[in-house]
């Protein structure tokens, strides 16, 4: 394309004037403007205004090859006057804000009114003299008595307050550390501009208005700008516009470029001219950031918005809370119950406060008749009017005994151990590369029985190299000498690959001393480049020597051609084209081939053949992506070739070279995966590229095995079996097909969320599968959001992938997936050991106090100590048992599964086992423990007698008991050695030390409050005793097989099918996914904001009528993809589909596509250093269908 090299004058001195205050000689107001206009409107005011592009460049001071000169001062000053290139995000929740939420909790709530009640009567004086009618008080000790009161109260309430700040503290540590990734994510993302004739990459938000920015096809554009230069360029303005055809951008027709859009084809250069609040996007985010506000109010979206989705806030159309812990309960609307272990505690917790409900209100109704029955029955006493405030008091103190029963019955310390357990395990798991997003997905990841993993960059390491060359009729497995090679070989070579490679992509000094080099740009290109430095040649040379804008012409990849080809123009006027491409695609147009002395030869249908059984095909089955590179001359004398017809073209080229480039396995893959095998979950790959190279990568990771009987199908086949004739999914045929399948290759995103979506909804085993997805592109975002738990890539993953995802791998490495399944079955072990415990001191307790009360009047443990033993030991407990460091042995056992009880069999016989020890103990102690210690009895003591010791021996051996329990807790699956490991975690042992010691304090200087007085050493020693039995007891209790005991029932099960009401059964139709919300929000959004600057009524009002009708039929929107047809893309060819060996990757973005069958899918460019927006087209579907000239599907087009 030949360049409109236009002078300008004055650029370069006038850069340096810009710091003598010299003013640009364009205004914010103007370029707005300008940018707002379209195609020959802008063309015209460029005209009118500035002259050409170079105007605007001169009037920016800007030199449109050099760049900026990079000064600080001149990029200060520039962002001084026109902005910086960020949009601000949203604000995050304050503390407070998550303190309320955090008071929200059920549990919670019973508790302060308890504590409220119970303070409130500590305070009440009853009036009325000591009547001797109203029955014995004892008056002495009643002020004390009213004086401890308020403890009970305020003792509970403090037990509330530190719940709540431990969970507020937890949400709000994880919001931050969530937005400092985001902030690291947002730093990574760079682009390419010139600055100081230097071709450099700055983070997006370091460019201003004046860069002159590289394009090049997959990029997302940051920012506005105006076309100087371009190759072949052409735009998917369909997010802004709803226009769903590319828009090729010349400087004769159409030099505007929009932020938000994306590059299709081609690249070029263009000089920045709106950034941040000022670009196209900037603009629509600042019309839909007044809105916000309100919108808060509609909505409690728990969502951390990415960056993404900053100012995207919008009323969803069918709002599901997405909330993490405690902010499920306040749903009120059926939605899917996304955490297992949340479902099942709650369920748990709402039997146990029933049990501990029913027991508290029969003590309270025991106590009163009692009372009622023995005054006025028995001493046959008349009411008295003046009696009635004691005998109020009496009622309040039964009341309370009551309410000291419920409080002891309810156990609060469940949200706490469970709240610590995941927060340990968050922030642990931050060392181990996973960013936990929500909360339940580190538990959920436990259960897992599923991963779908992608191939490109997860198991593999994203890093293309050349490891195999056909050259001068030659294959070698190993890269040649650059000496065994014929001289002009090698020149065609080097000249080929640097010419013919986008000028963006190059291959970079490491950053760290001893790390591998940078691949920046197109991975298949570094790999060539990597060619050729491993041949001793230096690409960049040659491309000093030839500029870009000296190329005479340059077809760049697309998914038809499925190569690439570069024109030069030599000083004789000749020409020389370099091609390079898919090598069955290229060898077709191949008439020649270079021989071993470096001459042509005659190249027949019959070698091409025979070359592509001997060469092509084993490079594929090795896992190899092969690329055939080839050149052809013009000579001078003939008449100029009519470089539009490129079938003409490219055709009769001579064949350089075959290079067979590979991905490599990451090395920890193998083992990583062998262990998820062992511990009882099935590794998937799902992934875009062919199926040999598929087969190929998945026996060298181990997801294939041989002589296994495993399926590996292509998409094509998959869609196939699963759909009935009218082409609907059909669930029984999934079920058929998903348990042996382990690779899904050549698949379109739409197929991987049906794969997902059918494995979580099948029924074939008897537990419900939970399965996990790895996704790093756009277009993953649905079965992300599908999965039960998804996993995006830190490094490679886009915006939309990180927002619909559960837990981000900073790494982009499977092996962190392990350990994510490592803690995850660790919080499940630490909140069982936990109940285990919890429940043996609730059991043991509500029973003492109901039997006590019932009995002698009065519980032996009173309100304070229950409070003692239920708070202290609760939380205590919790830290201690929920702190239990993973160990690899919890990778031996299957997992759990969705059904399993909380409480197993073996749980319930410790737990039953065990009360059975302590209330032998207490009760022994209670009775018959004034004779075994030779002291005074401390039943049936008037109403507010004085601490006896009787009692507080009971007390305090309890509380040993519990102690030493609490080591037997630290096992739950029945295993001898309560000890192992014990010194791993140090915080265990602390707690239990010093439990020990408040308790000697307690119990010595304890007194009226604690209803406590001082022990004997003898009595210590004994109580100590009787507590280290629970240990032998232990070894007795396990001895005994649980097989036998058929009559122990489990506990805490999950949601069971039939128990889930019709609504969340048809959640199909109800849900939408999140990301695919977010999209559709996306769409809604840009055209409110479009419809104030273009008021496009016509396709709002075809958007509003056609879309939500389509929303209603769940096969209307079977994937986002139905939003996102380019007709352009169907193309039929002539020739039969054959899975062609050398397929690229669709995750991937090689400049060697072919028609991947299902969908056409155009370039995809996914590495962190372009935005790395993948859009797999797909023909639509949808039941919204429409022709592509409607409204309405130019709104579906809109990402």
């Amino acid at each position: 394309m030949a360049n409109n090299s236009v002078a300008y004058s004055g650029v370069k001195n006038s850069i340096n004037e810009v710091n003598h205050g010299g003013d640009f000689g364009i205004t914010l107001a103007e370029l707005r403007a300008l940018m707002e206009l379209r195609s020959t409107d802008a063309l015209q005011k460029i005209k009118d205004c500035y002259g050409d592009v170079y105007g605007v460049c001169s009037r920016l001071k800007t030199s449109p090859h050099e760049g900026l000169s990079g000064n600080p001062a001149d990029i200060e000053r520039r962002q001084e006057v026109f902005g910086k290139n960020i949009i601000p995000p949203k604000k995050p929740k304050t503390f407070l804000q998550l303190v309320w939420e955090a008071l929200q909790d059920v549990t919670l709530i019973i508790l302060e009114v308890a504590a409220i009640i119970s303070l409130g009567l500590s305070f009440y004086r009853p009036p009325g003299g000591e009547n001797e009618l109203c029955g014995e008080v004892s008056g002495a000790a009643e002020e004390e008595e009213g004086e401890a009161g308020w403890i009970e109260g305020g003792a509970i309430l403090v037990s509330v307050v530190c719940v709540v700040l431990v969970t507020a503290f937890n949400d709000w540590s994880k919001e931050k550390q969530f937005r400092g990734l985001q902030s690291r994510i947002e730093q990574e993302q760079k682009f390419t501009v010139v600055r100081g004739s230097q071709v450099i990459q700055i983070p997006v938000a370091d460019m201003v208005v004046g860069d002159i920015a590289q394009i090049k096809y997959g990029d997302l554009l940051p920012a506005d700008g105006v076309l100087i230069q371009g190759n072949d360029l052409k735009i998917d303005e369909s997010s802004l516009t709803g226009e769903s055809d590319l828009v090729k951008k010349t400087l004769e027709k159409d030099p505007l470029l929009l932020s938000g859009t994306h590059v299709m084809e081609g690249s070029g250069r263009m000089v920045v001219t709106a950034i941040g609040v000022n670009s196209q996007t900037g603009i629509i985010f600042t019309l839909l950031g007044a809105g916000d506000n309100e919108e808060e109010k509609e909505k409690k979206d728990k969502k951390t918005k990415a960056q993404d989705g900053a100012a995207m806030e919008m009323q969803p159309l069918k709002s599901e809370e997405g909330g993490d812990g405690e902010d499920k309960k306040k749903s009120n609307m059926p939605k899917k119950e996304k955490s297992v272990l949340q479902g099942k505690l709650t369920k748990l917790a709402v039997q146990i406060g029933k049990a501990g409900l029913v027991m508290s209100a029969i003590t309270v109704i025991i106590l009163v008749l009692y009372f009622v029955i023995n005054t006025f029955w028995i001493q046959k006493r008349p009411w008295l009017a003046e009696c009635t405030p004691i005998y109020v008091q009496y009622f309040v103190k039964f009341f309370i005994i009551g309410v000291t029963v419920l409080v002891v019955a309810v156990p609060e310390g469940l949200p706490l151990a469970v709240t610590i357990s995941l927060a340990y395990s968050v922030k642990k798991m931050m060392k181990d590369n996973n960013l936990v997003r929500h909360l339940d997905a580190c538990e959920t990841m436990g259960n897992a029985t599923a991963i779908c993993s992608d191939k490109t960059g997860t198991l593999t390491m994203n890093r293309m190299t050349v490891v195999q060359a056909f050259l001068n009729e030659k294959h070698y497995r190993k890269i040649p000498d650059a000496e065994s090679l014929p001289e002009n070989v090698l020149d065609l070579l080097v000249s080929g690959i640097s010419v013919n490679c986008a000028y963006t992509s190059k291959i970079l000094p490491p950053e760290k001393e001893g790390g591998l080099p940078r691949h920046v740009g197109n991975k298949t290109e570094c790999a060539l480049l990597g060619l050729l430095l491993d041949l001793k040649r230096d690409y960049q040379d040659v491309r000093n020597e030839i500029p870009e804008e000296t190329l005479f012409k340059v077809y760049t990849f697309n998914s038809n051609r499925k190569s690439m080809s570069t024109v030069l123009k030599n000083n004789d006027g000749s020409y020389r084209m370099f091609s390079k491409g898919a090598s069955e695609i290229v060898l077709k147009k191949c008439y020649k081939v270079l021989r071993v002395n470096g001459e042509a030869q005659i190249f027949r249908p019959s070698d091409r053949e025979d070359l592509i059984k001997r060469v092509i095909e084993p490079m594929a089955s090795e896992g190899l992506r092969t690329i055939c590179l080839a050149y052809r001359d013009f000579p001078a004398g003939e008449e100029e070739p009519e470089w539009e017809n490129e079938n003409e073209i490219l055709s009769r080229l001579t064949c350089i070279a075959i290079v067979g480039i590979e991905d490599p396995v990451r090395p920890e893959v193998p083992d990583a995966i062998r262990k998820c095998q062992r511990a009882g979950i099935t590794v998937r790959m799902v992934t875009g590229d062919n199926i040999n190279t598929a087969r190929a990568i998945a026996s060298k990771c181990g997801i294939l095995h041989p002589g296994e009987d495993f399926l590996c199908v292509e998409g094509k086949e998959f869609n196939r079996r699963i759909r009935n004739e009218k082409g609907e999914i059909e669930q029984e045929r999934i079920d058929k097909i998903w348990p042996k399948l382990r690779v899904l290759a050549r698949s379109s995103p739409t197929d991987k969320h049906t794969l997902v979506k059918g494995i979580i909804d099948s029924t074939v085993c008897e537990q419900r599968q939970v399965v996990a997805v790895t996704g790093d592109g756009t277009n993953d975002g649905p079965a992300l959001k599908k999965a039960d738990v998804g996993f995006a890539m830190g490094i490679a993953g886009t915006d939309v992938a990180k927002e619909a995802s559960d837990i981000i791998l900073t790494d982009d490495n499977f092996s962190s997936i392990v350990k994510a399944v490592m803690w995850g079955r660790n919080v499940y072990d630490s909140i069982s050991k936990f109940l285990q415990f919890q429940l043996t001191v609730n059991v043991v307790a509500v029973i003492v106090a109901f039997t006590g009360a019932c009995i002698t009047q009065d519980s032996p443990l009173k309100a304070v100590q229950m409070l003692w033993v239920n708070l202290i030991m609760d939380t205590f407990a919790s830290l201690a048992l929920a702190t239990e460091p993973p160990t690899e042995a919890l990778l031996l056992r299957k997992p759990y599964g969705r059904n399993k009880p909380l409480i197993s069999r073996t749980m319930m016989k410790n737990i039953l086992g065990h009360a059975v020890y302590q209330l032998v103990v207490v009760f022994t102690l209670l009775f018959a423990g004034e004779s075994l210690f030779d002291i005074d009895s401390g039943r049936n003591a008037p109403l507010h007698a004085a601490p006896s010791q009787h009692y507080t021996i009971v007390f305090n051996t309890f509380v040993m008991m519990q102690l030493f329990n609490e080591i037997n807790a630290r096992k739950i699956h029945g295993e001898r050695n309560v000890f192992e490991g014990i010194f791993n975690n140090m915080i265990f042992c602390s707690i239990v030390l010093g439990t020990f010691i408040i308790q000697i304090i307690i119990v010595q200087f304890g007194g009226k409050p604690f209803s406590c007085t001082e022990l004997t050493i003898d009595q210590w020693l004994w109580s100590i005793f009787l507590g280290m039995g629970t240990l032998l007891w232990g070894q007795l209790v396990t001895s005994i097989p649980t097989s036998r005991l058929k009559f122990l029932k489990e506990a805490g099960h999950g949601t069971h099918k039939d128990e889930i009401p019709e609504e969340e059964f048809n959640e199909d139709e109800e849900e939408i996914d999140h990301a695919e919300r977010e999209l559709r929000r996306g769409q809604i959004l840009w055209f409110r904001g479009l419809n104030r600057i273009q008021t496009q009524i016509r396709v709002v009002n075809a958007f509003r009528s056609s879309l939500y009708e389509g929303l209603e039929k769940p096969e209307s929107r079977s994937s986002i993809h139905n939003f996102m047809t380019h007709p352009e893309f169907r193309i039929e060819d002539s020739e039969p589909h054959i899975p062609l060996i050398d397929d690229t990757d669709a995750e991937d973005d090689a400049p060697t596509k072919r028609h991947s069958t299902p969908p056409p899918s155009p370039n995809k460019n996914n590495n962190a250093v372009d935005s790395g927006i993948h859009l797999t087209i797909e023909p639509n579907k949808s039941a919204t269908s429409s022709s592509p000239g409607s409204p309405l599907h130019s709104l579906e087009t809109s990402l």
